[in-house]
Formats: structure tokens, sequence, C-alpha cells
């Protein structure tokens, strides 16, 4: 008897394009770890552009109370982190692979998500891209 059952769907192909579950990584500090996930459950990832994700994702942050300490940072910068079933990378914080095709395009407004390889469980990172340029000369974490 097998621990689990073939047929069943992976999470990523679970849920249509149309109502996707998205986990995103919301980065106040790099070098002392200050990340804090949000949920945004039923995102349209065929009509969604990452410019709308990027505007709902500020609104959220700054009308959520537990949010509060993370509206001080001038975020500017979506990337993903992960794929649902994706390798992870060691980095506790962010992936700093892939900065060539995984950092969406906010100017593009007529690239939908799922064009970017976005599907049901990706998580996405929200940051400012100067203090992760600093970071990334000196991945040094001080906590």
């Amino acid at each position: 008897m097998s621990l689990y059952d073939i047929d069943e769907p992976l999470t990523s192909t679970a849920r249509p394009l149309t109502d996707s579950v998205l986990t995103i990584r919301i980065i106040k500090s790099f070098p002392y770890r200050n990340v804090k996930n949000h949920i945004l459950p039923h995102v349209d990832l065929k009509t969604t552009t990452a410019k709308q994700l990027f505007d709902t994702i500020v609104s959220t942050i700054n009308t959520t109370g537990g949010l509060r300490p993370y509206r001080n940072v001038p975020y500017d910068t979506l990337k993903i982190y992960t794929h649902a079933h994706g390798s992870k990378t060691m980095n506790l914080v962010i992936n700093m692979d892939h900065d060539d095709d995984w950092i969406l395009d906010l100017k593009n407004a007529d690239t939908p998500l799922f064009q970017y390889g976005i599907e049901n469980e990706t998580e996405i990172s929200i940051f400012n891209k100067e203090q992760y340029e600093e970071f990334k000369k000196n991945p040094e974490e001080k906590w």
C-alpha cells in the first residue's frame, strides 16, 4: 500500500488560473530577516498584471493593522521567491538567483501574471530594490 495517492493533483494545478492563491513575502529588512507572509486568495492570474498585484499588495500593507510595521519601506519590486513544488533557496529572506527572469516588470501593463510562470501556490517577494542590491553586496545577517 502506498503512503500517497498518485492520482492526487499537485497543489499548483489543483485550482484554476482564475482562482489562485499567492503567498506574498513582505520584506522590511534583509540583514535582520524581517519578513511577513501574507496570503492573497482568489487571484486571477489570467487577467491580473504585475502592476495590479503590486498595487494590491501596497494597499493591503497600508490598510491592514498587523502590517503597520511594514509601512515605512518604499517598496518598488516584485520577485518570485519560489514556485510550488520547486526547489527552495538556502536564503530565508530572498532568492538571490534568477534576478534576470524572476523580477516582475511593473511597467508592463499588458502581461498577465501567468505569463511570468506564476501559478497557484507561488511565493512572491515585495521589497525595495536598492536595499536588495546593498544586501547582495554583503549578504550578512545581523540577528
